[in-house]
């Protein structure tokens, strides 16, 4: 879909999805399960070294091998589910896992190197038998990213119009310049929405996002199931990409070739994690603060509507109809829709369940 005319229409999520309870469990068994997460920059990564992180609850291990592409695991040994590292550490360079429990050894592929007093166990003991739990992981973009469940939406279908109109962008390496983390009392759902939306950006961000992207009749997009796009005409040159990503990622593309990641991961019904990477060629650490800055001015002006939109979410509130501008929400609530069924998100089931604003 290239154009305006092409856009869904119809309905946003009812309130009540953004509340309750059941809608958060299912939704991250029936959605967050189907896509691919960026979990760290590769430049976090060299080789011969692991990086503990979590993601939705789940304690995952990343590790690059000296003679390999990075892996991921479940941060956990098999014997006794101790984690193998702590996220506290950061990146630790290692040639093999010890798990500090009961002294089990790991290559950095993941198989079990060596069982402390092996000749002890009281059944017989096979090293093959307790290699670490897998998860998928494929690199692109300078990033990691891992799946969380078997037979995810393929990555290239996730990111295909990231790969249609910034492919050349991507194969540059980019080092992680910068990263910053925001809890925001807000659902998740609302947080994402209000990136999508751009029938705010001219009146909420005048001074900010609005000078970023330009004038309303420049605005162009395209859609696909699990992205969309808005393009738009930047003041150096080029054009300044928006890029909305299944499940709740938004990735900002500069025709100077920076690249910002923003992401908001779930923490329970009333609240998520604002995640905010800044991708690029080495630049002085005043620039990248500068950079940083620039975002986070915006980002705060957002700060305070989709905290005021939770409240009034919570308060029983039938959503209005959807402008032109605001169709990209509509696109990614109808995969949302289709992946977690239309029954589950009819406000009569969730709505038993719903969590008030914090």
């Amino acid at each position: 879909m290239d154009s305006l005319a092409d856009l869904p229409s119809g309905p946003f999520l009812p309130a009540t999805a953004y509340g309750s309870a059941r809608v958060a469990e299912a939704e991250r068994r029936l959605y967050a399960n189907r896509f691919w997460h960026p979990l760290a920059g590769i430049s976090q990564l060299p080789p011969g070294s692991c990086l503990a992180v979590s993601l939705l609850g789940q304690p995952i291990l990343l590790s690059h091998p000296l003679d390999g592409p990075p892996r991921a695991f479940l941060n956990r040994c098999p014997h006794r589910g101790v984690a193998l590292q702590d996220p506290a550490e950061g990146t630790v360079a290692c040639r093999r896992l010890v798990c500090p429990y009961h002294g089990w050894t790991y290559g950095l592929e993941g198989t079990l190197l060596a069982g402390a007093r092996e000749a002890d166990f009281l059944e017989p003991f096979e090293r093959s038998a307790w290699p670490l739990a897998p998860l998928a992981c494929q690199t692109l973009g300078s990033l990691i990213w891992v799946a969380l469940a078997p037979g995810p939406i393929p990555l290239a279908e996730q990111l295909d119009l990231v790969l249609e109109e910034a492919g050349p962008w991507l194969e540059q390496p980019r080092l992680l310049l910068a990263s910053a983390n925001q809890e925001l009392a807000c659902n998740w759902k609302i947080a994402h929405d209000n990136t999508l939306d751009d029938y705010h950006v001219a009146i909420a961000h005048p001074t900010t996002l609005h000078r970023e992207q330009g004038p309303v009749r420049h605005y162009r997009y395209r859609l696909s199931r699990c992205a969309t796009l808005l393009a738009t005409p930047h003041a150096a040159g080029g054009e300044f990409l928006t890029f909305g990503l299944a499940p709740w990622t938004h990735l900002l593309c500069w025709p100077d070739g920076r690249l910002a990641l923003i992401s908001f991961l779930p923490l329970d019904p009333g609240h998520c994690q604002m995640v905010v990477w800044l991708l690029g060629k080495a630049e002085s650490a005043a620039d990248t603060q500068a950079w940083l800055k620039q975002l986070q001015a915006f980002l705060a002006e957002d700060q305070a509507l989709v905290e005021a939109a939770q409240i009034g979410y919570a308060s029983g509130l039938v959503p209005g109809p959807p402008h032109r501008l605001e169709q990209r929400i509509l696109q990614q609530q109808a995969l949302y829709r289709d992946l977690l069924g239309k029954a589950l998100l009819d406000p009569a089931s969730c709505g038993d369940n719903r969590t008030g604003a914090s």
